[in-house]
């Protein structure tokens, strides 16, 4: 049986999930963070150490306005909600990406979550906001050119937003795109990749469960036999 110690999420099809009911895209996103909870306290209940959703990537600024604040928004209002449930569960919050064009007061939000939480340790919970996998990449070589340090693997991935968090054993992209879109390019490389037609806020603890059960019976060579 495989060891299970990450699992990664892009949370497609909160905007067509909306649309579908003859509501806003927004309406979408405000479901889609009820199932982000969900899948959280069942990843809790399930003992999977290390969770990561794709929360917002550097593309996504193309997105209209309105609806770039309402993801924020969103976020914003999560975090003064949820934080003493975050902290009492035990979970550790950890941001990856580039928040610095974020504004003041989303920045610190941020941050402060991440104090607030970096001593639990039931499940720690990534959330990707401002990330792109081809700029981290970038950062890291220029960090080591810098440096003026020879470049290996184990170099590269101590200078990623990942650093000391282990590679996705799974990733589960919801919304039926086959794509990875820029996300943790680097850290996928032998991840098991699961596809699902379901919309995100469809998603549940049922379907989770199931791609466990097949990842566990999958023999993993690595690049071996």
């Amino acid at each position: 049986m495989n060891k299970l110690n990450h699992i990664a999420f892009i949370m497609d099809g909160n905007g067509r999930w909306g649309r579908l009911r003859g509501k806003s895209r927004n309406y979408g996103h405000l479901n889609g963070v009820k199932t982000v909870k969900k899948i959280v306290e069942a990843s809790l209940k399930l003992r999977i150490p290390q969770i990561t959703f794709y929360v917002f990537s550097t593309e996504n600024w193309k997105r209209p306005k309105i609806e770039i604040n309402y993801l924020f928004k969103l976020i914003s209002v999560y975090f003064s909600e949820e934080i003493k449930n975050v902290v009492r569960n035990g979970i550790k919050i950890k941001i990856l990406g580039n928040i610095e064009k974020l504004n003041n007061s989303m920045r610190k939000i941020l941050k402060s979550t991440e104090i607030r939480t970096k001593k639990n340790k039931k499940i720690q919970v990534n959330l990707a906001i401002n990330y792109g996998s081809r700029s981290e990449i970038a950062e890291s070589f220029k960090i080591l050119i810098k440096k003026k340090n020879n470049i290996n693997l184990n170099d590269i991935s101590k200078n990623l937003y990942t650093d000391k968090i282990p590679d996705p054993d799974i990733l589960i992209r919801t919304g039926g795109h086959k794509r990875l879109s820029n996300f943790l390019l680097w850290q996928l490389a032998y991840t098991e990749i699961y596809f699902i037609k379901k919309l995100w806020p469809d998603f549940n603890k049922s379907d989770l469960k199931k791609i466990i059960k097949d990842y566990q019976n999958i023999k993993r060579n690595f690049g071996g036999i």
